[in-house]
């Protein structure tokens, strides 16, 4: 997560939870890279095609790869060892599946440049990705009826347009079940958060959640985009954290890419004020940044769009890495985004076996997605369907069908569960406006 789009760290005796931020209607920060396959331009194979009639499948998955910022090389990775294992399996009703994958650069115009390549390639969907910018890709998908199946949720846009098909409640779900899960455990929050127009749905999506669950609101701490130093906003935030001394407050910082720099001032002053704590969601902190801090993260909450990664629901995932991509490190199942794709490309499966020996392509894709198809994920999710009546009443989000969340802590250096089950979200996110 980056202080220009939606982005995220626990010490011994203090909680900080580490949020993404969103610039220009971006929940989530990120770069969106989307890996480059061997094939030509953007990874696509001339003369294949999604269409109908054919032996071939052809999907595109895009990423963050190689950019300064937030980068997720696992999520083709894993596209294209689910591809592999698909096929070694004889394809999909008998089809090879095909996935190419391309890198936007992390920029507008290379974005809207992959995405027609997709439709040059006639995908049958974008399927499992991750971008920032959605207004350029999603122009050429939805001219050419091309589905986006499974994105990241990093974008507002995620949500309202009518090719999406979600398969997760983005970062508005992650804050509003942030906000209920902190009020369970915390005293005082505070959100460290930047002064912009994007920084302000934070604090509302966070706060819904809090309030929902009969916690005060959260105070809404602004810091300049481009603080050099966060000394001052490290102190104030530990003070209005700790109004009651017998209360366990919790400091928020939201603050993308500068949120490091803060943590370094949090550290030093930390020490006068035992009982803050800190939290964050999934996607801000992982299993593998948590091995790399030590016991930084020790007892610190998170939330998550899914089970933990140690859930036996996992093992079919972690089967076909086994299978297909040993020893390729790009691919961390502790990774939302590694989640996300395999989930996605769980979905796809489904959605293309049940067209039978039809025609496969994006237009028959959208429709049997439309018509109400039920999806059974293993339990990683709720049956996804995205028909009308599935769609949550949320306004700001009318495309979101799935709002579940999970509540885990850091225990011993594991992100392990800390509340079984999910927690759905979606009467708080209908009553929320952004």
């Amino acid at each position: 997560m980056t202080g220009r789009r939606p982005t995220r760290t626990f010490l011994p005796a203090a909680r900080v939870l580490r949020l993404p931020f969103t610039r220009a209607r971006v929940l989530f920060a990120g770069a969106l890279a989307l890996s480059v396959s061997t094939a030509v331009g953007c990874g696509v194979v001339p003369g294949t095609t999604g269409g109908s009639g054919g032996d071939t499948i052809t999907v595109m998955t895009w990423a963050p790869e190689k950019t300064r910022t937030t980068n997720k090389p696992g999520m083709p990775a894993m596209a294209k060892a689910y591809a592999r294992w698909v096929n070694s399996h004889g394809g999909i009703n008998g089809r090879k599946l095909e996935v190419l994958t391309c890198n936007d650069r992390n920029d507008t115009v290379g974005a809207a440049s992959c995405a027609r390549r997709a439709v040059e390639a006639n995908v049958v969907a974008v399927v499992g990705s991750y971008s920032q910018h959605a207004r350029s890709f999603f122009s050429p998908l939805e001219a050419a009826g091309i589905p986006y199946l499974g994105g990241y949720g990093v974008t507002d846009d995620e949500f309202t347009s009518p090719l999406s098909y979600p398969v997760n409640g983005g970062q508005p779900s992650l804050l509003a079940g942030l906000g209920q899960q902190l009020a369970r455990t915390c005293g005082p929050v505070t959100l460290i958060r930047p002064d912009t127009i994007a920084g302000d749905e934070l604090p509302v999506l966070l706060d819904s959640g809090l309030t929902a669950a009969g916690h005060a609101a959260s105070v809404d701490q602004r810091a300049a985009e481009d603080a050099t130093e966060y000394a001052g906003h490290a102190r104030r935030a530990l003070q209005r954290s700790t109004t009651d001394p017998q209360e366990e407050g919790c400091v928020i910082p939201a603050l993308g890419d500068r949120t490091d720099i803060f943590m370094d001032s949090f550290r030093r002053a930390r020490e006068e004020y035992p009982t803050v704590h800190t939290a964050s969601v999934l996607g801000s902190v992982d299993q593998s940044m948590i091995d790399a801090t030590g016991r930084t993260y020790e007892g610190a909450y998170v939330t998550g769009w899914y089970p933990a990664s140690s859930d036996k629901r996992w093992k079919p995932m972690r089967e076909v890495i086994r299978q297909e991509a040993f020893g390729d490190n790009r691919i961390d199942v502790a990774d939302p985004g590694v989640q996300t794709t395999w989930v996605a490309y769980t979905a796809l499966q489904k959605a293309v076996e049940s067209l039978g020996e039809g025609e496969v392509s994006s237009r028959t894709l959208r429709r049997t997605l439309d018509d109400g198809l039920r999806i059974d994920t293993g339990g990683l999710t709720p049956t996804l369907s995205w028909s009308f009546q599935d769609l949550i009443a949320a306004s700001g989000f009318p495309r979101l069908v799935n709002a579940d969340v999970t509540f885990q802590v850091v225990r011993k250096g594991k992100l392990v569960t800390e509340r079984k089950g999910f927690v759905n979200v979606s009467k708080v996110l209908e009553k929320t406006t952004i």
